[in-house]
């Protein structure tokens, strides 16, 4: 083993897909940002965790009407994600710009990303970490799946401005003994 630098820790826990964040204002206006720094916390309710910091666009949307979308992009929209997260809705439509199609979802107003492969409906369950940590705690509401893109692979940000592709997948579902609620057969 050899000392890896501290700083750059988080490159090796970016387990997550790079995913877009959807809101909607008060007056209509509607935005999406990429964010990389995001955790599942737990299945019933199904909760988790994105890093949403003052600096984004959507920081004060998100704190004011609690609720968002959260949009899984495939490995073709890659530049895109990373395109809209160069940028901010506070200058630009970036749905317009990068055109992408909104639709409406069900339980909340921000709208889902037609392009992507699964779009996640999410209400703000907790506020508490947000002050210290910019964590938003969101609850799945509801949720979309595109058949098409089913064997789309997702993008992972490496923390440095390179990212890996899903890769192979591995079978270990008869192992999961303990689990079998969450084994899809």
């Amino acid at each position: 083993m050899e000392e890896y630098p501290i700083n750059k820790v988080h490159r090796l826990l970016e387990p997550g897909p790079i995913i877009l964040i959807t809101t909607r204002d008060k007056d209509g206006i509607t935005n999406v940002m990429t964010c990389g720094f995001q955790m599942v916390m737990q299945h019933e309710p199904p909760l988790f965790a994105v890093i949403v910091g003052p600096w984004d666009h959507t920081f004060n949307v998100l704190r004011s009407t609690k609720e968002c979308v959260v949009a899984v992009p495939i490995v073709e929209q890659a530049e895109t994600a990373v395109d809209i997260g160069n940028c901010s809705g506070a200058d630009i439509d970036k749905f317009e710009t990068y055109g992408l199609t909104q639709v409406s979802g069900n339980q909340v107003s921000a709208p889902l990303i037609g392009e992507c492969k699964a779009n996640i409906e999410c209400r703000v369950a907790d506020t508490r970490m947000v002050s210290k940590y910019n964590m938003f705690i969101l609850e799945a509401v509801q949720a979309w799946f595109n058949p098409k893109l089913k064997d789309s692979k997702t993008i992972h940000h490496r923390g440095d401005g390179t990212f890996t592709v899903d890769g192979e997948v591995i079978n270990l579902q008869n192992r999961m003994t303990k689990w079998q609620e969450y084994v899809d057969e």
